[in-house]
């Protein structure tokens, strides 16, 4: 890592993770979706990287279904049309963006034509592995499911047979002090996430599973935090 990353990462603002029951990996616990974005253009083998991590994502039978239309503020006219696809709350905040991705799944398999069932949770693996080394870089993603898929579709010739799925934003986090006052405030709220208990089941659905009790032994023995 170079200094520079280092010390984008040192004053990079998170907000405060509430309720985390065991410990993460540090570039985990970095990651968040912040709306406030500096307009400093990424470094083009920062890019480079963020690809090739989405690039070695798992996926089913190894089909690598994901596509990507990525625009920085050089390529105009795809930034554009990225950003127009976008809600209004999501333009609010992402045109400081410097650069704008579609993630695209493609909808069959391509040896045998079979409907692709996986492909979008293929491409949500492949999206992820890209959060996580942005992390490492300094960087930040804002994924967003507010857009219009047929507008994008149409404004960039996506053929049949592949689905738009995700618009994400990348840059450098500013301080949220550069967002509308409704918008900081939320960017400024502490972060939270629904109880374990609520999502791992063991013994049948919507029953607790005992490998997450919050008095399981090994969950609050220190020595389980190394």
């Amino acid at each position: 890592m170079t200094a520079q990353s280092e010390s984008d990462i040192t004053n990079t603002f998170v907000p405060q993770r509430l309720d985390t029951r065991a410990p993460l990996n540090e570039l985990l616990g970095r990651r968040w979706s912040p709306r406030a974005f500096s307009e400093r253009e990424i470094e083009p083998a920062k890019i480079l990287t963020l690809f090739e991590a989405a690039r070695w994502s798992p996926s089913s039978a190894n089909e690598q279904p994901w596509h990507f239309i990525a625009a920085t503020k050089e390529d105009t006219r795809i930034n554009n049309a990225l950003f127009e696809s976008l809600t209004e709350g999501n333009r609010r905040w992402a045109r400081r963006a410097p650069m704008l991705v579609l993630g695209v799944a493609q909808s069959v398999y391509s040896k045998s034509g079979r409907a692709y069932h996986h492909a979008w949770y293929d491409l949500g693996q492949s999206v992820a592995n890209l959060t996580v080394q942005a992390s490492a870089l300094g960087l930040a993603v804002h994924q967003m499911g507010g857009f219009d898929a047929g507008k994008v579709r149409e404004l960039l010739s996506i053929p049949e047979g592949y689905e738009p799925v995700v618009v994400f934003a990348v840059g450098y986090a500013e301080r949220p002090e550069t967002l509308p006052d409704d918008l900081r405030r939320r960017e400024e709220e502490p972060r939270s996430r629904k109880p374990l208990e609520t999502m791992v089941f063991t013994e049948g659905w919507g029953k607790a599973s005992r490998l997450v009790d919050a008095h399981n032994s090994v969950i609050n023995d220190p020595r389980s935090k190394n």
